[in-house]
């Protein structure tokens, strides 16, 4: 797995690979000295979100919606029916989902967390439970606000980022089993199945570990849900990783995967390659019905869903882009790249190599620090400072806090996250980036600390503000 790159030519000694597109327009980036970016990030209160985007140099914060859109979407872009109802534009949409994903009915969003809090507001019963492998910022905030509480039931070694353990994405089956004996089937409203687990490193879940726990749902009569954010990544871990599946495409393993599953819900912005989109599946017509009143409460009409019609039809063609085998195989095989530079000079990361970024162990790199000191803030911090590469924090301020307690969640991964958005930078910046975090990782030990000057009630990681500690 580790040599995906090297696969895609090497036979006889050393072949070299490219990525699949060529550069058709560029966009200037901005070089900015150490006391400037000193000054962008005391202004920003130590918090990549607060930093201008004209004081980035790689931006590594997301890839949601900053990925490059094709020839084909922007042309298609051109071909907006802007019609406030039945654009034509929806229903390609509509076809495309069915195609690649299998589900029956579609409700568009204007982006993942109107999808999340659209379901949450229509399935979740206040005092329910909702399962899941490793919460998600938005997601558990959709949940616990539709009266939910969430259950991490992922296996332990997903916790563990030094475990090489193929797919660390996997619902323990055990804890579900315990959950349902503890509390019943009918408090539990579904159960949350994330691809390519954020969280966790970008942590796949297996094809047998998804038809297992379908098994035991039937057992129980419990709904399976998708985040399938991701889901053409966890696919090609499936093809790479999984036996019985090397000679499958990415389209038949997602479509697989899928079945086992009763919705979906979707941030385009990440595998569906478009700048803004989401959108929500079901094959249930009741809970469609539902979904797709509730839409127009909060979205838009039910066929636009807070989207222009040119939006609707970049996601219908990135949808179908972003099922080619030599496409995902490529953006795998960069994130791969930059992994096994780090890895080689000895920097902790989160192993294996996930899909869509690396997680930086900042625990590792300042064992010095207290967890409340923010190591992982720390990092993406003197990550910036060194060289103008925007990253972001996952670990205790992106977890939050109990709502019951008022106390942090003290996760056991404290990371940060490079992101690599797709068919945006070459393999020129990664070693760029690699070089970066190497010179942060060699200063590590007088690295101080970071306490918070200004906490906002809801999701706090994304406009907190933090002060150096002496």
């Amino acid at each position: 797995m580790s040599n995906v790159p090297q696969t895609m030519g090497q036979q006889h000694g050393r072949r070299s690979w490219a990525e699949p597109w060529k550069i058709k327009m560029v966009e200037p980036l901005t070089v900015t000295t150490r006391e400037e970016r000193e000054k962008a990030l005391v202004e920003a209160g130590y918090n990549t979100f607060l930093l201008r985007s004209a004081d980035v140099y790689i931006d590594l914060l997301t890839d949601s919606g900053t990925s490059a859109m094709s020839d084909r979407q922007w042309a298609g872009m051109m071909m907006g029916d802007e019609a406030y109802a039945g654009s034509r534009n929806f229903y390609h949409l509509e076809e495309a989902i069915q195609k690649v994903y299998g589900y029956k009915y579609i409700v568009p969003t204007h982006q993942g967390r109107g999808a999340e809090h659209l379901i949450s507001q229509a399935v979740i019963k206040q005092g329910q439970y909702v399962p899941g492998n490793m919460y998600f910022t938005t997601t558990r905030l959709h949940q616990e606000l539709a009266g939910g509480t969430f259950q991490d039931v992922i296996i332990d070694e997903a916790h563990d980022p030094a475990s090489l353990l193929p797919f660390k994405g996997n619902i323990d089956l055990n804890k579900v089993q315990a959950l349902i004996d503890k509390v019943g089937a009918d408090k539990i409203a579904y159960i949350s199945v994330a691809g390519t687990v954020n969280m966790a490193g970008g942590q796949p879940v297996s094809m047998a570990n998804i038809k297992a726990l379908r098994a035991l749902c039937d057992k129980y009569g419990i709904k399976i849900y998708l985040d399938a954010t991701r889901m053409m990544e966890n696919a090609f871990f499936i093809q790479q990783r999984e036996e019985g599946y090397a000679d499958k495409t990415i389209a038949e393993i997602l479509k697989e995967f899928c079945s086992y599953t009763d919705a979906a819900w979707m941030s385009a912005k990440k595998d569906n390659l478009v700048n803004i989109g989401g959108w929500l599946a079901v094959n249930d017509w009741d809970l469609f019905e539902e979904l797709r009143n509730l839409v127009v409460v909060y979205e838009g009409l039910h066929t636009y869903g807070g989207l222009a019609g040119r939006d609707l039809e970049a996601m219908a063609i990135g949808i179908e882009e972003s099922v080619n085998d030599q496409h995902i195989r490529s953006r795998i095989g960069q994130v791969l790249y930059l992994g096994e530079l780090l890895t080689s000079w000895n920097i902790p990361i989160v192993q294996p190599v996930g899909g869509h970024a690396i997680f930086l162990d900042a625990k590792a790199f300042y064992p010095h620090l207290k967890q409340v000191e923010f190591p992982a803030q720390v990092l993406a911090a003197e990550l910036y400072l060194d060289s103008g590469i925007r990253s972001m924090e996952r670990g205790i301020v992106s977890a939050g806090r109990d709502p019951k307690t008022g106390d942090h969640h003290y996760p056991k991964l404290e990371l940060t996250r490079l992101t690599i958005p797709r068919r945006v930078y070459t393999q020129a910046h990664m070693d760029v980036i690699a070089e970066a975090v190497k010179a942060v990782y060699d200063a590590r030990e007088t690295t101080k600390g970071l306490k918070i000057a200004y906490e906002p009630k809801y999701l706090r990681f994304f406009q907190a503000r933090f002060e150096r500690l002496p």
